[in-house]
Parts: C-alpha cells; sequence; structure tokens
C-alpha cells in the first residue's frame, strides 16, 4: 500500500481509505448498507492485511451507530490504524446540537471518543462550513483540542474556496493549528474540484481526500443504457446524500463507455479503473472507499498496485470534461499566467 503526506504535514496516509456510511445504516443512511460489528470487523482485518489503516467516520453517520460500530471493531488494536471522524451536521434537536461552535465541537469531539473507544482522534474534520459561528471561534476550540491531545490534526469537508482560504488565514495570523486535508467530492462525474478547491489545496499545502470516487455508485459498471438501476443501487433510496447531485445520462453513459474499454485494456474493472484515475491527480492524498461486502471491498482494493498510461488518462479526461462555471473558464484562457493543475 503507498501512503502519501497529508497535505503540508508530515503524516503520513494509506492511498485507499475506508468510508463507514454503511456502518450501522439507520436513517437517511439506509441506502448505503447496514453493516454490523461482526461484517465491519471481517471488512478491517481485511484493510489491515492489505495495508489500508485510514478508517473515515462521522457522528451524523446512522446517528452516530457508525462510530460505534467502528470502535468495537478496532478494539485491541487501535494503535495499528488511523481514525478520522466529522462533526457539523445536525445530531439532534436542541439549538446547539448542529454547527461548529465551541459548545458544539467539545461535546462532539467527547462524544466521537466516548462511542470510538479511544482517547485520541488521527485526523477531526469538519463536515461542512458553518456560517452563523466565527471562523475564530471554531479555529481556536479545534487548536485547543489539540493542545488537549485530544485530536492529532485538523481537517475540513465540503467547503467552498474562501471557506477554506480564510480559514487558513486566521490560523496563521493567530497562530492557530491549519486545516491539512480537505474531505470533498471527486470523481470523473463530479470534477468541479478542479476549478477552484485543488489549485488552492495545492497551493496552501491542503491535501485531498477523495469521498465517492466512484460517483455515488454510478461509476460500478452496473448502470448502463437501457437498463434499470441495480436492485440493490443506493440511488433507489431516498435521502439527500443517496443518490448526490443529478447527472445527465449521456454524459455518464459516455464516461462509463470510456472507462469499459480502458477496462478491457488493462485487464481491470470499471470501478477500479475510475479510482485509480482518482489517485493519478494533483494533490489526492487518499480516496475514501465504501464497501458493503467482503467482494466489494476486494474489488476496490484492486484499483491500486499498477497505472493507467497518459494516454489512458487523456481519454478519461476527454469523455467526462464539462465546460466549468466562471472565472474558471476565462482564466483558462490565459494559461501564461495561470497554469492549469491538470
Amino acid at each position: 500500500m503507498e501512503y502519501r503526506r497529508l497535505g503540508a504535514s508530515g503524516f503520513s496516509v494509506p492511498v485507499l481509505g475506508l468510508g463507514t456510511g454503511t456502518f450501522g445504516g439507520a436513517g437517511d443512511f439506509a441506502g448505503f448498507g447496514q453493516t454490523d460489528v461482526r461484517e465491519a470487523t471481517r471488512l478491517i482485518d481485511l484493510c489491515i492485511d492489505a495495508g489500508l489503516t485510514l478508517f473515515d467516520s462521522a457522528d451524523a453517520y446512522s446517528a452516530g451507530q457508525a462510530e460505534e460500530i467502528l470502535g468495537r471493531a478496532i478494539a485491541g488494536r487501535r494503535d495499528r490504524v488511523i481514525v478520522s471522524t466529522k462533526s457539523a451536521f445536525r445530531v439532534g434537536p436542541g439549538p446547539n446540537d448542529v454547527g461548529s461552535s465551541r459548545y458544539h465541537l467539545i461535546r462532539s469531539v467527547e462524544g466521537s471518543l466516548r462511542r470510538l473507544g479511544t482517547d485520541y482522534i488521527d485526523l477531526y474534520q469538519l463536515h461542512a462550513f458553518d456560517r452563523s459561528t466565527s471562523v475564530e471561534e471554531t479555529l481556536r476550540a479545534l487548536d485547543d483540542l489539540v493542545r488537549a491531545g485530544k485530536i492529532r490534526y485538523i481537517g475540513c469537508s465540503n467547503f467552498s474556496g474562501w471557506h477554506l482560504m480564510k480559514s487558513l488565514a486566521i490560523s496563521k495570523e493567530y497562530g492557530l493549528s491549519r486545516y491539512v486535508a480537505h474531505q470533498a467530492y471527486y470523481s470523473l462525474i463530479g470534477r468541479d474540484y478542479e476549478w477552484e478547491l485543488m489549485p488552492l489545496g495545492l497551493d496552501e499545502g491542503v491535501g485531498l481526500l477523495a469521498w465517492s470516487p466512484l460517483g455515488f455508485a454510478r461509476l460500478t459498471g452496473k448502470i448502463r443504457r437501457g437498463q434499470p438501476l441495480p436492485e440493490t443501487s443506493r440511488l433507489r433510496h431516498a435521502g439527500a446524500m443517496s443518490g448526490g447531485p443529478s447527472v445527465q445520462d449521456e454524459w455518464l453513459f459516455r464516461v462509463v463507455d470510456a472507462l469499459e474499454t480502458i477496462a478491457e485494456e488493462v485487464g481491470k474493472t470499471i470501478p477500479q479503473v475510475a479510482i485509480n484515475w482518482v489517485l493519478r491527480r494533483p494533490g489526492v492524498c487518499s480516496a475514501i472507499l465504501g464497501a458493503r461486502d467482503e467482494e466489494q471491498l476486494r474489488q476496490n482494493l484492486g484499483a491500486i498496485g499498477w497505472e493507467l498510461t497518459p494516454e489512458q488518462v487523456a481519454r478519461l479526461d476527454a469523455a467526462s470534461e464539462v465546460p466549468p462555471s466562471y472565472p474558471t473558464w476565462h482564466q483558462r484562457l490565459y494559461v501564461e499566467r495561470n497554469p492549469p493543475a491538470v
């Protein structure tokens, strides 16, 4: 398993991580999977054997069940794994059960530590930006938690460019812990990250943990022209996160066609090619995978240990290209002053 530095930090993470959105399967996460402790333990056994030691969770996943299951599955081997979790989404009915206030963050970290059965979190990430709380309050609280030894590194998730840059500037101004990771959506059918967040991450030393590298299960090879959705597809389930952003059918089929052709050339599966493409992109530290069962996990682990050729990458780039939004399209007219990140 290849390891890469996490942004500008001295900490290294494996290029593949396992997300725990399938653990528990409660509420909006019913469409992701219903992995119990026994199944989770088996998946983590396979991951560790393969050198995959990064496990990512969140307090909002299945109302805390995902963290509880992860904690029980790694019991007795905490020193062999990297634990990442997140907070900011609503986790209760109260006015302070959401966001990034000092009050909520301290309670969230204490709750996550208890559910995970550990006394420290390797990487703690804000799951979303909270405009109702000052960035100074949020970063001071996170810095205090780092100094207390409850968090080792901090990151963010689903931030806009100005959210991230403002946070980095305040960290520098006041000498506070800074974000070294951004967990963001990035796939062959979700390349918006390249327009602003990728150049920002490269310039400021914020590494990417790419979530949903298979485009909300659209790049599994099971969704094809003229065929119904598979019975087990998460796209059949309701919930804000089950299907992700809308994707035009013809664009999706064009990308899948290109993936299929290249998969045949290299002797790999469509998902393996799609994940390998993500891992070749600048600034990507790790791709966070989901797995309903052992077979799916084993298939995803086959995404590494080999390389696409530059020509194959170029074909995938062309098949998945979409016109960027302003001001990116304008800036790309002047390559001399604005060399592209990819």
